[in-house]
């Protein structure tokens, strides 16, 4: 079927169709997870694993700069960490949209008289799904290293910004999983991308240590932006500017990968 047609077909699916369509697949996809219960090993391990990593080997140095000791890093951290949680989530979803083209579900998917874009919706919202586990998994144990939440409101803010953040940064990698040949081509490349990103951020440590040009790219680094939003709202701080930088990354990401998303879909052969 040409991209032409696929087109047409998909204008003349009504609203109510897409929704119809967008939560059947994301029942599809939920008992998928239900049959194959070793794919949430991610989004439970994972925070686990980093929130200990970091407390327990980085806390005590990093803490002492911050002029409190572990407890004052676990405070630093669990914020930032929501960050973290975004973008590993959201890779996952290009490893797992292009496996399934891989694998030929996509085109059985696309034979169907569906609508091409509750494919994807159905994909980002089974995966925000992930997300919001792997956070509560998180903060469960933040909560078992000292972490204190002082503010419910604010850290439930922080996580709406997060999945907010966390969605915009899905629209890139199912691009990616779309228009990259192999699984591997998708990890590579989402490699590349996180790890400046992470790393080159205050998701881990303050900024003020680091060269001058570094400091730059952090200070636009929608992480940083993200991490220090989150702090805001659930310790207390400077909220503004980075909660509205860190809305606007998120808009601007949807705003412009969602349709080359969708485009890459349709007319993928």
């Amino acid at each position: 079927m040409s991209a032409p047609t696929i087109t047409t077909a998909d204008a003349r699916i009504p609203l109510r169709g897409h929704l119809r369509h967008t939560g059947a697949l994301l029942r599809r996809n939920l008992l998928w997870i239900r049959q194959d219960p070793e794919s949430m090993a991610d989004a439970v391990l994972f925070p686990i694993v980093f929130t200990l990593l970091f407390v327990y080997v980085f806390g005590g140095s990093i803490g002492q700069a911050l002029g409190g000791g572990q407890d004052a890093y676990v405070q630093y951290l669990v914020p930032g960490m929501l960050a973290m949680m975004g973008m590993t989530m959201a890779q996952g979803v290009g490893t797992g949209f292009n496996q399934d083209f891989n694998s030929g579900v996509m085109d059985r998917f696309r034979s169907l008289p569906i609508g091409r874009g509750s494919v994807l919706f159905a994909k980002i919202a089974v995966e925000l799904l992930r997300m919001l586990l792997a956070t509560g998994v998180m903060f469960v144990v933040a909560l078992l290293v000292g972490f204190d939440v002082t503010n419910w409101g604010g850290l439930l803010a922080a996580v709406a910004l997060a999945v907010a953040f966390g969605s915009s940064l899905m629209w890139v990698f199912l691009t990616l999983g779309v228009t990259m040949k192999s699984v591997q081509s998708v990890q590579a490349m989402g490699f590349l991308v996180l790890m400046p990103l992470q790393f080159g951020s205050s998701i881990f440590a303050p900024t003020d240590s680091m060269p001058g040009w570094l400091q730059n790219f952090t200070d636009y680094n929608p992480l940083s932006a993200l991490a220090d939003a989150s702090r805001g709202l659930m310790n207390g701080g400077p909220v503004a500017h980075d909660l509205w930088l860190t809305l606007g990354w998120s808009v601007a990401l949807t705003a412009v990968m969602a349709p080359i998303a969708v485009h890459k879909f349709r007319t993928k052969t």
